[in-house]
């Protein structure tokens, strides 16, 4: 055996382990995307708590647009990375690149509509958010975050807008000669990568920038109250009365859930904003962007299909506690507590604090209605006295003249 020969195997056997490696990294990105997708619709679908936040309505809609993309995109494109070679056909290859766009730009509009949704429930009174964000409302947002996208991929892909001015670049690059290999290629014109490009990332982003501005503003001001009424309260006689809890909790929800939306955000622009910077970039210079370069930005998006469960999970406590209930087959220590039991229709809902504090005061209380009881036997039965001796008298008014009654002592009439 020659060098060369060495030489050749060697590149082969390379090449083999790199693909193994790739095939393993992708597999793992395509089965936490469906599988943290998945876990979002089921949490919401089975917990009634998440059900009542109108939040979460986008988030279930997101969650399945994602699930979508790891379902029908990501697998053909991750098989056509592996093997270096499309073998679906052409019509398949427009079908799936329109999917590609329709549930990408789907997956941003919803987070647009998210960070608007919070925008109202944060900034705005709470009467204006019921007012805003009505049923008929949220349906027209969700319905307009699937069809919108339609009018950037399916009808000028399928009618090969994109194409025009290019169609003799796209040919050279789908089929090489020297492998006899075809590929799927989406490349743009210049008209279709703005126009794309501005309706799919950058209105939305700007949008959310605006929103996200404006709930960052208002969360540092509700902070700035919440260490307020925690500091102070209202002095009278000598103790201070503790803050309006409802208010308390009600602003350290909000700031929490804007730190976590903001969070979301961050990570889909770091995911997206490589590869719509690039689509801008690339019809300018020639198209000259390497495939690689090409594919690493495609797939850090598709790496946020599947990011967006886990930082649910991470920094969400009504996500994470649903979470753990599907996740530990129901376990009760999972579950939402009622420290009056299950015949008293109590939810946490109404109660503020921990339940490990409530648990642990819960003799005190027992023992507390046990003593005042004790006291308040006497004065029930001094009531009940009372009472009897209104009745005799009223009794014998009724079947006696008034001048013969002789009205009984509270005593007497008792002994007797």
């Amino acid at each position: 055996m020659d060098e060369s020969d060495i030489n050749v195997s060697s590149g082969e056997g390379f090449r083999y382990a790199e693909k193994i490696g790739l095939l393993i990294f992708l597999s793992a990105v395509i089965l936490m995307a469906i599988l943290g997708n998945l876990l979002v619709m089921v949490a919401v679908c089975r917990d009634r708590q998440l059900r009542k936040i109108k939040t979460n309505y986008f988030i279930v809609s997101l969650a399945f647009a994602d699930l979508l993309v790891s379902v029908l995109v990501m697998p053909f494109g991750a098989i056509e990375l592996v093997q270096d070679v499309w073998i679906y056909g052409e019509m398949f290859c427009l079908v799936r690149t329109s999917l590609d766009v329709l549930l990408t730009t789907a997956s941003i509009f919803h987070l647009c509509c998210i960070s608007l949704d919070r925008y109202y429930a944060i900034c705005c009174q709470p009467l204006v958010y019921r007012n805003k964000m009505t049923p008929l409302r949220i349906t027209l947002m969700l319905g307009g975050c699937w069809v919108i996208p339609m009018f950037i991929s399916f009808l000028p892909i399928m009618q090969r807008w994109n194409n025009i001015g290019i169609i003799d670049l796209i040919e050279k690059r789908q089929f090489d000669q020297d492998s006899n290999s075809t590929y799927c290629i989406f490349m743009v014109n210049k008209p279709y990568a703005i126009t794309c490009s501005v309706v799919a990332f950058y209105i939305p982003f700007i949008l959310m920038v605006l929103a996200y501005y404006r709930i960052y503003i208002t969360a540092k001001e509700h902070a700035r109250q919440i260490r307020i009424l925690q500091r102070a309260g209202t002095p009278a006689e000598g103790r201070r009365e503790p803050p309006d809890q409802h208010s308390t909790h009600r602003m350290k929800t909000e700031t929490k859930a804007a730190k976590t939306l903001c969070i979301i955000m961050g990570c889909f622009c770091l995911c997206w904003a490589p590869f719509f910077v690039t689509n801008i970039i690339d019809p300018f210079v020639g198209y000259s962007v390497p495939a690689q370069l090409w594919t690493t930005f495609l797939w850090l998006g598709y790496i946020n299909s599947g990011l967006n469960p886990f930082l649910y999970a991470f920094l969400n406590k009504a996500f994470r506690r649903a979470f753990l209930i599907i996740l530990c087959c129901d376990e009760e220590r999972y579950r939402r507590p009622s420290i009056l039991g299950q015949t008293v229709p109590c939810s946490t809902t109404t109660i503020n604090g921990s339940t490990h504090v409530l648990r642990k005061w819960i003799p005190f209380f027992v023992l507390y209605g046990k003593v005042t009881q004790l006291f308040k036997k006497p004065q029930r039965e001094e009531r009940e006295r009372e009472h009897h001796c209104s009745n005799e008298t009223l009794h014998l008014a009724a079947s006696h003249p008034p001048e013969s009654i002789k009205v009984p002592h509270c005593s007497e009439s008792h002994s007797r």
